[in-house]
């Protein structure tokens, strides 16, 4: 199994989400739980770099932010790749039941975390 990496800071983020700045699925958030589903754990190999790095990191469930910290990704090309992902079954999302995005302490928690990873 390929490690991921960040990526490189000469790609483009348009490029990697097709000039596109939403995904297929927009309950997707930054706090969302991401996990790889068999599915996508079967078929990563096929997958672009971008696609396939996100499906082998998250066979531990973690963050949208937490995938675009550890990738290197740009915080919307990592929810676009992510919600992508979701709609075609290659990763699970545990969708928040209110929005987080606007509760203060859901906030700072993600802040720092990602404190906690950098």
């Amino acid at each position: 199994m390929r490690r991921p990496t960040p990526q490189s800071s000469n790609t483009r983020p348009f490029l990697i989400t097709r000039g596109r700045t939403r995904g297929a699925s927009e309950a997707i958030a930054i706090e969302t739980q991401v996990v790889s589903t068999e599915q996508g754990v079967a078929t990563c190999r096929h997958m672009t770099f971008e696609r396939r790095d996100v499906v082998e990191l998250c066979r531990e469930p973690m963050s949208v932010a937490e995938i675009s910290a550890r990738l290197g990704l740009h915080l919307n090309v990592a929810l676009v790749l992510v919600s992508d992902l979701y709609s075609e079954g290659h990763v699970f999302a545990h969708l928040a039941e209110f929005d987080a995005s606007r509760d203060v302490d859901t906030l700072r928690r993600v802040i720092r975390g990602l404190r906690a990873i950098s």
